[in-house]
């Protein structure tokens, strides 16, 4: 079964079971929303919504076991979007295979240009490299084992550590990604192990190091050497781990990049044009992301400010509040209601003498400047 048919399947299980964990979540918000009362179901609620499971019970225990739940759902919705991902991109590859032409003549136009402009001969650090073979081995080494491992292991470190930050990586990757691609499907370069006119040599396979097999074969394209996904994805990672990471040893990881832009050239995979343009692209990626982030943002705040809203309409009951005028005279009695008024009435039929006098005075409103 092809690689990509694999992930495909993998993303599918992995996107499933994400789903029941969802709908489960919501079942049990749902239900413990009529025990707990609306304050702590409005919590569960907006927790379910963030890929995490309702508090089923107030037990630590049952706790633990719904956190655990909501993890997993979790995980394979972000494993299942990678793989889906992947899986697109395989799909992509093979449809680009059937677009060849001018290949050869832009890796031509780039070799020139790059001497026009003076940057270093990816030709003179093969040759250097060819006289070092232990040195050259262990560069095809990195480059076939390297690339997509690092990015993994990125990934389920920041979804771990740093969770709050994982769906603007995310959006990042997927961005940048997705323009490489474009470029790989319409305008395909060859690489300078292809350009053998001028002097290179496909030393991987010399070393029986290939990782492409026959054309149109392997994991990655043959003809994607503009930009270079593994230049931008070191970079990637190095930026990401930087802005993230409160340790101090996070500068390391420039490492990363470093290496990685030195092994492309050496290994005659990629020029320094395609490093140049992955990181013009990631640049782009992450203005772009940003901007996508903060539009989400405010949408979710403006949403969140409709709910909460009162329903708008007149009034249904009388004016509520303090009159808006000062008192025109004395302070006065609290106003007795008719049923107090008619009972009143009638016990002071009988009645003589002060305690009359009193009720009759009740019963008739007071008016400014008159005398009891």
């Amino acid at each position: 079964m092809p690689l990509w048919q694999q992930a495909g399947i993998a993303a599918g299980v992995l996107l499933s079971l994400a789903l029941v964990v969802r709908v489960v979540a919501r079942v049990v918000a749902t239900r413990g929303a009529a025990a707990r009362g609306a304050a702590e179901a409005e919590a569960d609620e907006i927790e379910a919504e963030a890929g995490g499971v309702a508090m089923a019970g107030r037990s630590a225990g049952r706790r633990r076991l719904w956190r655990a739940v909501g993890f997993v759902g979790a995980a394979s919705q972000e494993a299942g979007t990678i793989l889906g991902l992947f899986t697109l991109w395989q799909i992509a590859r093979i449809l680009g295979v059937t677009r060849v032409g001018g290949a050869m003549e832009r890796a031509d136009w780039i070799w020139r240009t790059e001497r026009a402009v003076h940057l270093p001969s990816e030709l003179a650090m093969e040759r250097f490299m060819l006289h070092h073979e232990s040195w050259l081995r262990a560069a095809n080494v990195f480059y076939s084992w390297v690339h997509f491992p690092a990015m993994n292991v990125f990934l389920v470190w920041l979804f771990l550590r740093h969770r709050r930050a994982y769906p603007s990586v995310r959006t990042t990757i997927v961005l940048f990604t997705g323009s490489s691609l474009l470029f790989h499907m319409f305008l395909p370069t060859a690489p300078p192990r292809m350009l053998t006119s001028v002097g290179f040599v496909d030393e991987a396979v010399v070393l029986g190091q290939s990782v492409y097999g026959e054309f149109g074969a392997g994991v990655a394209a043959q003809l994607s050497a503009l930009p270079s996904v593994h230049v931008g994805w070191a970079c990637l990672i190095a930026y990401e781990v930087i802005r993230i990471s409160p340790s101090r040893w996070r500068w390391l990881i420039l490492a990363h990049p470093i290496v990685t832009s030195l092994v492309v050239v050496v290994t005659a995979n990629h020029w320094w044009a395609d490093g140049i343009l992955a990181v013009v692209l990631l640049a782009l990626a992450v203005l772009a992301g940003r901007a996508l982030s903060t539009a989400r943002r405010r949408l979710l705040a403006r949403l969140r400010s409709r709910r909460a809203q009162p329903p708008s309409g007149p009034p249904s009951g009388p004016p509520s509040g303090p009159p808006s005028g000062p008192p025109s005279g004395p302070p006065s009695e609290p106003a007795a209601d008719g049923a107090d008024v008619a009972r009143d009435r009638r016990q002071s039929q009988g009645r003589t003498g002060v305690g009359a006098a009193y009720l009759r005075t009740r019963a008739r409103p007071w008016v400014p400047g008159a005398g009891v």
